[in-house]
């Protein structure tokens, strides 16, 4: 049981460092700024990376333990029972989220298809 508890923090904080990397090379690229700018009046000066990079390993974690528990529920073997999982946290993180912005910020539509392919 501890293994196995190591074994999920560890690949899910594997998993929050990648999040952190692709943060940056998604977010702060000059295409992903250009299309932003609609945020700008909204926007902070800088960016808290300590702070963003707490939230990517807090989330890399949880999202491994929910795989955990998700799992067995899930059709397939394990490489479609991740893809199905990847889909589903897709729908309602980056799906939901750019709905969301879609109704309540004026923002080019541009912005909201890079925010769906870059997740």
């Amino acid at each position: 049981m501890a293994a196995r508890l190591v074994h999920v923090v560890g690949v899910g904080a594997a998993a929050g460092i990648a999040f952190a990397v692709l943060d940056g090379l998604l977010n702060v690229n000059p295409l992903a700024q250009r299309l932003y700018a609609a945020y700008a009046p909204i926007t902070r000066g800088s960016i808290n990376a300590p702070l963003g990079l707490a939230f990517d390993l807090i989330s890399g974690i949880v999202m491994a333990a929910l795989f955990v528990l998700l799992a067995p529920a899930l059709p397939g073997a394990s490489l479609s029972k991740g893809l199905m999982f990847g889909l589903i946290a897709w729908f309602f993180r980056v799906a939901m989220g750019a709905a969301s912005q879609a109704v309540m910020f004026k923002v080019p539509a541009s912005a909201l298809f890079y925010s769906l392919a870059a997740g």
